[in-house]
């Protein structure tokens, strides 16, 4: 990677990766090794058969037994991502940062906003980058809709519907869907977290939040059936769903304007791909790019179902310019592609949403998030 003034080769940025399961193998570690000036440096995790997998996986990287260890070598780092059970986000993100490393979070950054501010005003002291990982700000349908959006095709948008629906009739326990309030477990974090970060994306502030949360499957002790509505400042509303428990997977988005609307079904192939160890950059298809039968369809007074509307190409997903933005950030000092306060944004949101769910009423909130 050549500096931009000099023309000389630059050091590749070096990180340590907090965690190897599902989030630290699948998403974070191949995005960091894929990101050109980045470089998978070090991987944390008690797991000896996680340490394997890692070095069979990334066999340049180093394996550490805890974040102390790795922390002990801060001044040999210039980043640390955190992909450990929600419960360590902020005790860890908060170590790391006095350690003078900047954080990425997978996430949700905290379990409130008032925790997600104190590690943005600690970051902003030491002057380190804090980002929350949104990876699906780059699915390729929702930068499609955001295209849309943007573009005014829609007209003045009235009704966003947005779905993470799976056919899970069985728990499969861990701690993502323990009832431990500790763990921060359940829907309402784990893909609402994703669900409510797009919807302050493409449309700004909420200011009234109506959710309702269920515990639907025998032996389930965090919810696995809910649904959240936003009012936002701007007079959209957005519908949001997320399920363990669909037998009959809905659109996964719908979006209602006064000129025109948009749906699409399926989920962006990013995920599958790297569950089976494809990487972007490598031998297979063009990376996030889907075949023009799983493409939304646009139209006005017709059902995509019997063929209405126009097919609409779907955009490429993107999930490594998540990565690839970071490494600018941390060579130019400007912007993290998402802040730490829209990562508060989203999670008064979502503490509204509990609200609203246990009360059975909706909470306004101040000034919007």
């Amino acid at each position: 990677m050549d500096d931009d003034t000099t023309g000389t080769p630059r050091t590749p940025l070096r990180v340590g990766l907090i965690g190897y399961g599902l989030a630290g193998s699948v998403f974070h570690a191949p995005l960091v090794a894929a990101t050109d000036g980045l470089v998978l440096d070090t991987v944390v995790t008690a797991n000896p058969e996680r340490q394997q997998q890692a070095l069979a996986e990334h066999p340049q990287v180093r394996t550490a037994d805890t974040a102390d260890a790795l922390l002990a070598r801060a001044g040999e780092l210039d980043l640390v991502v955190i992909a450990s059970p929600n419960r360590t986000h902020v005790p860890l993100a908060r170590a790391a940062l006095e350690a003078g490393l900047p954080v990425v979070v997978d996430k949700p950054l905290a379990a409130t906003a008032a925790e997600a501010e104190e590690l943005a005003a600690l970051a902003e002291a030491r002057g380190l980058l804090l980002s929350a990982f949104q990876n699906r700000r780059w699915d390729n349908d929702f930068r499609t809709v955001r295209g849309l959006v943007a573009d005014g095709t829609l007209g003045r948008v009235q009704r966003f519907e947005s779905r993470f629906e799976r056919w899970r009739p069985h728990p499969k326990g861990g701690w993502r869907e323990s009832g431990d309030p500790a763990e921060i477990g359940g829907l309402l974090y784990d893909l609402g977290s994703h669900l409510v970060d797009q919807a302050l994306t493409l449309f700004g502030p909420a200011v009234t939040v109506y959710a309702e949360a269920d515990v639907r499957r025998p032996g389930a002790e965090a919810d696995d059936d809910t649904f959240i509505a936003l009012t936002h400042a701007n007079g959209v509303r957005s519908h949001l769903w997320m399920s363990a428990t669909t037998a009959q997977l809905g659109p996964r988005f719908r979006v209602l304007g006064d000129a025109a609307g948009y749906v699409k079904y399926g989920l962006d192939p990013q995920e599958a791909a790297l569950r089976e160890g494809l990487r972007p950059g490598g031998t297979q298809d063009a990376w996030g790019v889907e075949p023009p039968a799983s493409w939304g369809r646009l139209g006005a007074g017709e059902s995509p179902l019997t063929g209405g509307g126009e097919p609409v190409p779907t955009l490429p997903g993107d999930y490594p310019a998540y990565y690839a933005a970071v490494a600018e950030a941390l060579r130019t000092g400007g912007r993290p592609p998402v802040t730490a306060a829209e990562a508060a944004a989203a999670l008064r949101v979502l503490e509204a949403a509990k609200v609203s769910a246990a009360e059975g009423r909706t909470v306004t909130l101040k000034e919007g998030c």
